[in-house]
């Protein structure tokens, strides 16, 4: 079985949305996503300074470990899995923040399946 990340690069959907962002975004839609079937893990990081100068699209980036057979798979059992307001205890709760906010805090700068072609554990790890 192949190896996938699915990666988002994100922001709230304006100035005044940061606490909407949080709470929907960082507390809610991560969990959510992560308990996906074939997902492994979901995990959201916050920029905190550039690399070599290079300008970055956004300030946050979502990283979803994935298990799959292909990404096309990986997309559509996503796909079904978000569909269904059943599929998660916390989906009523979720959908229902969105509305309360008026729509989707965020807006997206990017995102795509990635697959893992080779792996180094460097001596930090362990």
């Amino acid at each position: 079985m192949a190896q996938f990340l699915l990666i988002g690069l994100v922001e709230p959907s304006d100035k005044n949305g940061q606490q909407a962002f949080e709470e929907w975004f960082i507390d809610q839609h991560i969990e959510d996503t992560s308990l996906c079937p074939n997902f492994v893990r979901g995990r959201v990081y916050e920029l905190k300074g550039p690399h070599l100068d290079i300008d970055t699209p956004t300030r946050y980036l979502s990283v979803y470990e994935v298990e799959a057979d292909s990404y096309e798979e990986a997309e559509r059992v996503l796909n079904a899995w978000q569909a269904d307001q059943h599929a998660w205890p916390g989906r009523q709760h979720h959908l229902q923040t969105a509305q309360r906010l008026g729509g989707i805090p965020m807006q997206i700068g990017g995102a795509g399946w990635y697959e893992l072609l080779a792996d180094y554990a460097g001596p930090g790890r362990g």
